[in-house]
């Protein structure tokens, strides 16, 4: 055997993929990544202890990680909130922010969850929860990728009737700059939100300001 073919040979040959190596790779696709990732994809979660005190990962939150020096969104806490609370539906003012609607720049997460759904408890980031059963609870809802992660995110229309419908939690004032916005940008139509108002059972409440922006 020459040792022009050994070199060859050898070359050939790829080193084996580590656990750390696979939590990487899970990691540049997911950019948040849980213990429970790596317990789906048969990798121990020792891993993750390894590669933090290596400088390769960062804990970014209880539970959470991601590479360092991570690109990350202004709408990075709903992507963790998402994943620590999968029932739940970002709303009202985190909702209108995402969707660019008004001039609110909530401190806390405003999500909406289920009326017998424990209220989840961690310290950060805040949340703001909001209870709410049946078809208000699962219409209107988009899917944004944010972070690398899916958050479900009620849409504009929706958004704008639950303004109305929750006044007294975010004001009146916060209701009708949401829906002279949503209108004006054109985010919204007219069908839809006498549809979102009928399922929050506010139509009453929200008639005269729909006949006000609508008129020509």
């Amino acid at each position: 055997m020459t040792i022009a073919y050994y070199l060859q040979q050898t070359a050939d040959v790829k080193p084996p993929v580590t656990n750390e190596m696979a939590v990487l790779q899970l990691a540049r696709e997911r950019q948040l990544l849980r213990a429970r990732d790596l317990a789906q994809a048969g990798l121990p979660t020792v891993a993750l202890t390894r590669l933090v005190s290596a400088g390769e990962l960062e804990r970014v939150g209880r539970g959470l990680y991601s590479l360092p020096g991570q690109a990350i969104t202004e709408h990075h806490s709903l992507a963790e909130v998402a994943i620590r609370v999968p029932r739940g539906v970002v709303c009202l003012l985190s909702a209108l922010r995402v969707h660019g609607i008004g001039t609110q720049a909530p401190h806390e997460v405003w999500l909406a969850i289920p009326h017998r759904a424990p209220v989840p408890r961690f310290a950060q980031p805040a949340i703001r929860v909001v209870r709410m059963s049946g078809a208000s609870l699962v219409e209107g809802i988009d899917r944004h990728r944010i972070d690398g992660v899916e958050v479900p995110v009620f849409n504009a229309a929706k958004t704008i009737a639950d303004c109305f419908k929750f006044r007294n939690k975010v004001g009146l004032d916060v209701a009708l700059e949401a829906l002279r916005d949503g209108w004006s940008q054109r985010k919204v139509t007219m069908d839809d939100l006498w549809r979102y108002a009928a399922i929050g059972r506010v139509a009453n409440v929200m008639r005269p300001y729909l006949e006000s922006v609508a008129a020509p």
